[in-house]
């Protein structure tokens, strides 16, 4: 089967190669672009790489604007399942009959696609939920359909040095990883509570939380909530209000959580009747420990501050610029993109887009983005369109400039951001943070190693300092014992006579030692001094 399945997948590939080739010879009329071909290529080959297809748009960093735009409309034409199956496998993953676990449960699915579908019901106790269910048979089609990607992959890279630039084997494997995720409820759950848990207090968000005790890896069953679309007329009059509490929900999820909804797209957003923002659909999340949400802020201020040296800084500490780089100009590439952006007003202003231009400069470093970064700038793309549907006169950075300093402060201490000394109190506070663990380190190391205790020594001028003084030590060493050896010679009269009794090896020895002493005391006359 997998290689049947292979098979189909190799000639996919080949009828999309002879497609672009003709194309790019001029021997065809026809007007669909390439990368309309790649997407009609993956529709063909079916439900995983239409999934893979969509999760390759996450990587901006390394196709064009063109295929990302092409790749994120690749749509699921999928027919919803029968009842019967989505009610036997509730019944399965729950152990009890599905009148047990809902008073109502409407067999017609309100919306369907390759992963799950999704029913409404309601519970015994009246609250309003819906049920979302694992299609039959999907975790073992992508794991076939991926384990055969990753072999051709690995055959496409060691057979093109060009391909092997993009690193496609490490490129599957975490979209793999991705697709395992996605069809893991639970995991899911464990998402919706973390997330539900950290906005309990806040009166501008709204998670909706998912049941306890009704969570599996194939079924997970949710509260309902209703509301506005975010482009709804209804909501307008609120626009500049929802924009910056927007903001807010970002940064403090980027930021302080460290956790973040990484598909903000309209589907997964709406306004509830008193005007709080809800969040839907936790399958894809991203993560970012703290020396990266401390990085990021740096990012965040440099762009602000039209900094191109601290961009170039905290570009590298996040790791989307890397290797042996000409400092000068990369920096260069820097300036010429803070002075687009110098040029616009205000409200045009993007930090998703400068942190794709500058990821894309990584690419000729062959560089590859970490995944979590990855959906990061795809949440912040999305997030940046929320907010100017919101409304479209916000300015972004304004609103970053009024917020961000509050937010940054939880990733980089606690800083006075409109001091002109910022850059030097950040790189201070991250000095001061780090310290602790390379103390722990270097004890660890220290244990390890036993008692003793060893410095490497590495400045320069102590080196050598140090060097001649242990090379007059050794010359010093060396004449005190021609001047011994000379001596005895001398005493026992041993060896051939020149000048009457005087033996010839001690007239040697005298005459090196004498030559060696001569030389030390030029040496240190030079350095003036002992």
């Amino acid at each position: 089967m997998l290689l049947l399945r292979l098979f189909q997948i190799a000639l996919e590939i080949v009828r999309l190669g002879w497609a672009l080739a003709i194309d790019r010879l001029h021997l065809s009329r026809s007007r669909v672009r390439p990368a309309e071909r790649l997407c009609l290529s993956l529709a063909r080959l079916g439900t995983t790489f239409i999934k893979f297809g969509q999760a390759l748009s996450l990587r901006r960093d390394m196709l064009p604007d063109d295929y990302i735009a092409a790749l994120q409309s690749l749509q699921e034409h999928v027919a919803p399942f029968p009842a019967e199956q989505a009610i036997r496998e509730i019944e399965r993953a729950f152990g009890r009959p599905l009148a047990e676990l809902f008073a109502e449960f409407e067999r017609k699915p309100l919306a369907a696609a390759s992963i799950a579908q999704v029913h409404a019901a309601r519970l015994h106790d009246g609250r309003e939920v819906v049920v979302k269910v694992r299609r039959l048979g999907i975790k073992r089609q992508i794991e076939r359909d991926m384990r055969a990607l990753a072999w051709l992959a690995q055959i496409g890279g060691a057979m093109s040095r060009r391909l092997r630039h993009y690193q496609p084997e490490l490129v599957i494997r975490e979209i793999w990883t991705n697709l395992r995720n996605e069809t893991d409820f639970a995991r899911e759950a464990r998402s919706i509570t973390r997330f539900a848990s950290a906005f309990t207090d806040w009166p501008t968000v709204y998670v909706p939380r998912a049941i306890e005790g009704l969570i599996s890896e194939t079924v997970l069953v949710q509260e309902r909530s209703h509301g506005y679309r975010i482009d709804d007329p209804a909501i307008k009059s609120q626009g500049s209000q929802l924009a910056q509490d927007f903001i807010d929900l970002y940064l403090h999820q980027i930021l302080v959580l460290g956790v973040f909804h990484g598909d903000p797209h309209p589907g997964n957003l709406f306004i509830t009747p008193e005007g709080r923002i809800c969040f839907h659909d936790f399958g894809l999340v991203g993560f970012l420990d703290r020396d990266t949400r401390r990085n990021l802020g740096a990012f965040a201020a440099a762009f602000i501050r039209q900094d191109a040296d601290w961009l170039l800084d905290a570009a590298i500490d996040l790791g989307i610029i890397g290797g042996e780089i000409e400092r000068i100009k990369f920096r260069r590439y820097l300036a010429e993109i803070i002075s687009d952006y110098a040029a616009l007003p205000l409200k045009e202003w993007s930090l998703a887009e400068v942190f794709l231009r500058v990821a894309r400069l990584g690419r000729s470093q062959n560089v590859l983005i970490p995944y979590d970064l990855v959906v990061l700038m795809r949440a912040m793309f999305l997030a940046e369109h929320a907010v100017r549907v919101f409304d479209p006169g916000f300015a972004l950075v304004a609103g970053l400039q009024a917020k961000g300093p509050k937010f940054l402060k939880a990733a980089t201490g606690d800083l006075d951001w409109e001091n002109s000394l910022d850059r030097l109190k950040i790189d201070a506070v991250t000095a001061m943070q780090d310290l602790p663990a390379v103390l722990r380190e270097w004890i660890r190391r220290l244990n390890r190693e036993g008692e003793g205790l060893s410095l490497s020594l590495r400045i320069d001028g102590l080196k050598a300092h140090l060097n001649r003084t242990s090379n007059r030590q050794v010359l010093a060493l060396i004449t005190l014992g021609l001047y011994i050896a000379a001596s005895l010679l001398m005493r026992d009269s041993i060896g051939p006579r020149i000048y009457g009794d005087m033996p010839l090896l001690a007239a040697l020895g005298y005459g090196l030692a004498a030559w060696f002493t001569f030389r030390l005391l030029r040496s240190i006359w030079r350095s003036g001094g002992l």
